[in-house]
């Protein structure tokens, strides 16, 4: 199996009943392999053992056989007065008794090695092979007492030898000397008179050990694949068969079939699953009916909105257009009357009472054309057809002369106006109208807002990255500008900062203060706009936002009520050029959405304005 197949098998990437399967089956084969191998290697300790013990035993046996053999057999003046018969009668007790010697249990062969330089006698040699002879040279350097017995299996374990020393004790001695033997002349206590070998034939218990090992794996074997087998049944009864009714019936509610239940019956945790399993469809139906029936709602609630969003959108549309129509009607008049009233200021004849009025009429007119101006933006700006003229201009000059043009009315609340601004920077590329238009109406507001005595600073820089956002935000003093959309990462960016040391705007006010028709209560406690100090229509700061946000950029506020404000215009140092295609979409969505005028006045009911040169 590839390291693939066996990462499928036991990683997960396979049935459960599978895994089981395989991991039940190693984990078995190698309980199994151990145990029976533990059992073998037992077995063989226990028989090498029987095989130790049994060694002196065969090593006696032998020992009395030679002895049997040698003083049992008759003499040659014995064999004379016996008849045939009695002679092999004589032979067969000598032989029952050798053959009783060897009944020790076992069938042996034995062999007795003789020292060197000693007489020899009848059933005594010499060593074989060199390993006997070294055992030998051992045994006469090594006492009684240490002495200790040597065995080997040879041929395969076929066969088992056993060598034991054999010392002559007191009674050998005696025996020796009193029979008048001379195996060994001066025999004494303690020497050794020969080592013992005896063989046993192992083939045939070797052939029934290795039967009974493959008895043994047989039965490991066959009781892996049983256990293999019931553990598959359990497996697939007890847990797939369960585990795959509740995968059939999810599959049945995904598929739509909401009617399908979990039907278990096991009486264990199964059955609690399946019941939890139930009891978990109930409530997801029910919640799904519920956020069906919330979601119905939400659709009819989303319709009306649509709908009331697109009246909302016509009406402000109307709006903008009535704004516009209405300011330029407006207009009109209105520059006829201040025409007039300034051909009226140069009549010698009037009084002073009378030219009070006059310049009361001027000074009016010209606040209230200002205000009209402000709307006409305002509603140009919304309806989408005020558009960006860029051109390169000296930023310096710019704010200069704005700031020249706003000196006068600041010298009038003796308010001292300075203005800093860079030379040594590349020509800006902005609308040159819009721009003053923007410092027009924030240096109206610091000159408006701030008592006499006080201080205007006009400060512009340019910047490169997102050090336009660094200045101190931390003070109270408002939230830095958001980052300039569609900016590229080391583009130039102009900050026109104007600080004045007025009233302050609180910082419920600063939230809404470019809004249109928003201004701050900076009088009046209780904010109410009809008893502030300073008038106007709100508009200027929300004609600002706009058109920053026509040029490209934003406008944000820090103030501190009562210590004064800090307005923050950031543009983007080149304003790139509208292109055609872009003017002729907007003019087609204006003109998509635009509904045909209603007439403002109705023929036969028109007045003529004489104009101051009529």
């Amino acid at each position: 199996m590839s390291s693939r197949g066996l990462k499928r098998v036991f990683v997960g990437e396979t049935s459960l009943e599978r895994k089981c399967r395989w991991w039940f089956g190693i984990a078995l084969g190698v309980l199994l392999v151990l145990t029976f191998y533990w059992s073998g290697q037992q077995l063989r300790g226990i028989v090498r053992q029987n095989d130790r013990e049994l060694g002196p035993g065969l090593v006696g046996a032998a020992w009395d056989e030679l002895h049997f053999e040698y003083f049992l057999q008759p003499t040659a003046d014995e064999q004379v007065g016996l008849s045939p018969e009695e002679l092999d009668t004589w032979k067969g007790i000598i032989e029952s008794l050798v053959e009783s010697g060897r009944k020790f249990g076992e069938e042996f062969e034995s062999y007795a090695i003789q020292p060197q330089g000693v007489a020899n006698p009848e059933g005594l040699g010499h060593p074989t092979n060199e390993f006997e002879q070294s055992l030998l040279t051992h045994y006469r350097q090594t006492s009684p007492e240490e002495a200790q017995p040597s065995w080997s299996y040879l041929n395969n374990k076929k066969t088992y030898r056993y060598y034991e020393a054999m010392y002559a004790e007191k009674s050998c001695v005696t025996c020796h000397k009193v029979l008048g033997k001379p195996p060994r002349p001066g025999l004494k206590e303690g020497d050794l008179m020969a080592v013992m070998r005896v063989e046993i034939d192992r083939e045939e218990k070797q052939k029934d050990f290795t039967m009974y090992e493959a008895g043994m794996w047989t039965a490991a074997v066959t009781i892996g694949f049983l256990s293999m087998f019931l553990l598959w049944a359990i497996v697939r009864l007890l847990i797939v068969k369960p585990v795959k009714h509740l995968g059939q019936v999810a599959n049945a509610v995904r598929e739509g079939d909401t009617t399908q239940r979990a039907d278990i019956q096991t009486g264990d945790e199964f059955e609690e699953l399946a019941a939890s399993f139930n009891r978990m469809l109930r409530q997801l139906l029910s919640q799904q009916n519920a956020l069906e029936s919330v979601n119905s709602e939400l659709d009819g609630k989303l319709d009306e909105l649509a709908q009331m969003n697109l009246r909302l959108f016509e009406m402000n549309r109307l709006k903008s257009d009535f704004l516009a129509t209405m300011s330029h009607e407006l207009r009109t008049p209105l520059n006829s009357i201040l025409g007039f009233s300034e051909v009226l200021a140069t009549v010698d004849t009037l009084d002073p009472k009378q030219q009070r009025y006059v310049g009361n009429i001027q000074r009016s007119g010209k606040m209230l054309l200002e205000m009209i101006n402000d709307i006409l933006d305002l509603a140009k700006i919304e309806s989408g057809r005020m558009d960006a003229s860029p051109s390169d201009l000296p930023i310096a000059a710019v704010i200069t002369a704005q700031c020249d043009m706003a000196r006068p009315l600041a010298e009038r609340k003796n308010i001292d106006l300075d203005a800093s601004c860079p030379t040594n920077v590349p020509a800006l590329r902005q609308d040159q109208a819009k721009l003053q238009q923007i410092l027009n109406n924030l240096l109206s507001n610091a000159i408006k807002f701030t008592p006499e005595g006080g201080r205007i600073q006009v400060r512009a820089r340019r910047e490169v990255g997102s050090s336009a956002n660094d200045f101190d935000a931390g003070s109270a003093l408002g939230s830095p500008l958001p980052p300039l959309s569609g900016l590229a990462a080391g583009e130039a960016t102009l900050v026109i900062e104007v600080e004045d040391t007025g009233i302050g705007i609180s910082e419920a006010d600063q939230a809404i203060i470019f809004e249109k028709f928003r201004q701050g209560a900076s009088a009046a406690p209780d904010g109410d706009a009809m008893t502030r100090e300073q008038g106007g229509t709100g508009l200027g700061l929300s004609i600002v936002r706009e058109l920053c946000r026509l040029l490209g950029g934003d406008v944000a506020v820090r103030s501190i009520a009562g210590k004064g404000s800090t307005f923050i215009v950031r543009l983007p140092w080149r304003l790139p050029d509208r292109t055609d295609l872009d003017a002729e979409l907007n003019r087609g969505v204006a003109e998509l959405t635009r509904a045909p005028a209603p007439a403002l006045s109705a023929p036969g009911n028109q007045e003529t304005i004489a104009s101051p040169g009529d």
